[in-house]
């Protein structure tokens, strides 16, 4: 539920302008959605990919956000990009002017949101996760660190995102149990390693279990190295 709470997408609908840092004008854009971990645009132009952003996103004179930003994910539908871009760093006054904006339109939608019920917490960090970052199925070795009581697993990754790993185990994991992770990337270098927290557990059959993390850190750089093995 807090992390619903937290990250929750808000359908803004916007007409706006982007400026890349180094470029002269700005570029006529419309913001699909945003929260205050992302947002979802539409553009003419294309972004450059696998590296970090500067941009502005210029929505009216008092809605102004000067931000660094990841593409979480790119597709073209008609001619037009559209962009999941993940904050990077946001300033805390630009985070208070999306949750103004929020607040002033979609002020019922806050509170039905802030007392729903989280009755499946495994879709809702699916569905949470879908909508700054996009998923990739990938199937690696991955050695489990139980940080509590120092026991390890192994396990396979069956997809993966900036801010978390889907794995399949034959060990019944706890659900917030925090772990270190070594991901074995086919690609000779040294393996990934990474900390997060088990978010959610659910048996598929016997000794055959899926298993959610959340990773503590947006590893943004190690997702592209997994993308290029």
């Amino acid at each position: 539920m807090e992390v619903r709470r937290r990250f929750a997408r808000w359908k803004v609908d916007l007409p706006a302008k982007i400026k890349l840092a180094g470029a002269e004008k700005f570029v006529s854009c419309h913001i699909d959605d945003i929260s205050m971990m992302g947002v979802k645009i539409s553009l003419p132009l294309r972004l450059p990919e696998d590296k970090f952003i500067k941009l502005t996103l210029l929505v009216s004179e008092t809605f102004v956000l000067n931000i660094e930003a990841w593409v979480g994910w790119h597709k073209s539908a008609e001619g037009v990009n559209v962009y999941g871009l993940y904050f990077t760093r946001i300033t805390e006054a630009d985070k208070e002017k999306i949750y103004r904006y929020i607040e002033a339109t979609h002020r019922k939608d806050i509170d039905k949101f802030w007392w729903e019920d989280d009755q499946d917490e495994e879709n809702s960090k699916e569905a949470q996760d879908k909508r700054v970052f996009q998923r990739f199925a990938v199937r690696f070795p991955v050695r489990l660190l139980n940080i509590t009581s120092g026991s390890e697993a192994v396990a396979f990754t069956q997809d993966i995102s900036a801010k978390g790993v889907g794995l399949r185990t034959h060990e019944a994991l706890q659900s917030h149990m925090p772990v270190e992770i070594w991901l074995e990337v086919p690609d000779k270098g040294e393996p990934i390693y990474t900390r997060g927290e088990v978010i959610w557990v659910k048996a598929e059959g016997q000794d055959d279990y899926r298993v959610g993390v959340n990773l503590a850190k947006a590893d943004l750089m190690g997702l592209s190295r997994i993308l290029r093995s």
